[in-house]
């Protein structure tokens, strides 16, 4: 183990989007009992300071590896497409018109049903985006085709979390 390994690697697992979960967090407990700095307490700050750079590493790889969005532009990346979502915000013209008549349903639903109505809209959308992301990924080797649509799926999740907001917002009134 190095720690300058990608994320998978450090993890032992293969560079591909889709991850069993359960197996994920296994390795992630196990890394973490491994390098966790209290085992070296006793080896002096040195040996301290490593074992905390280490710990560092490990959360930082899990908590990309355990969410599809991060990990979709993380395997971008790896594969020499970077996602680039400050300076590449080009859509499909398709795409905008959907974003642009989620916010008006948005900003138009009268009840809380309405609202967790286009949750699942959207929801389901999120879920597509993934489903592609993967068959670009894992089945087509196609950074370029994942990109976009990691690109996308940033656009439904920052969406999304906005209805969840409003929900929460409802609840408290």
């Amino acid at each position: 183990m190095k720690l300058d390994d990608d994320d998978f690697t450090l993890f032992g697992l293969p560079a591909r989007f889709a991850l069993d979960r359960a197996e994920l967090d296994a390795r992630w407990r196990a890394l973490q009992g491994r390098v966790h700095p209290d085992r070296f307490s006793a080896e002096g700050a040195a040996a301290q300071r490593l074992a905390m750079q280490w710990a560092v590493r490990v959360n930082q790889a899990y908590q990309r590896l355990k969410d599809p969005l991060a990990r979709a532009a993380y395997l971008c990346e790896l594969r020499g497409t970077p996602i680039q979502a400050e300076r590449n915000t080009a859509m499909p013209a398709s795409f905008l018109a959907q974003q642009m008549h989620w916010r008006e349903a948005l900003d138009e639903a009268e009840s809380r049903p309405d609202v967790q109505a286009l949750e699942r809209q959207v929801g389901a959308r999120e879920a597509e985006l993934l489903e592609e992301i993967a068959h670009a990924l894992d089945e087509h080797q196609d950074a370029g085709a994942a990109a976009q649509r990691v690109r996308a799926l940033m656009f439904v999740r920052r969406f999304r979390d906005d209805v969840a907001e409003r929900l929460d917002n409802e609840e408290d009134t």
